[in-house]
């Protein structure tokens, strides 16, 4: 279940930033400690980043509010 969107830790809007957004997002989620979640604000469903995510050890949640602003919800991969 989704944390709750003011609940989160951290918060990056990319759809505030002049460019490619990638080095911002990725830089966010070096300094990501542990235990924290990032809230990934865009404009568009950024499926590119979900295999990257995965790759470096990340869990992400999805979910849009159907106006063109989708938020995800990233934290570091939980072992058990």
């Amino acid at each position: 279940m989704a944390t709750e969107r003011n609940e989160t830790d951290r918060r990056l809007d990319v759809r505030e930033i002049d460019g490619e957004p990638f080095g911002d997002i990725m830089a966010e989620l070096e300094a990501l400690p542990d235990d924290e979640t990032l809230l990934l604000i865009n404009s568009f469903e950024p499926e590119p980043l979900y295999q990257v995510l995965e790759e470096r050890g990340f869990q992400y949640e999805t979910t849009s509010d159907g106006s063109d602003v989708w938020y995800i919800e990233i934290r570091h991969e939980r072992l058990c």
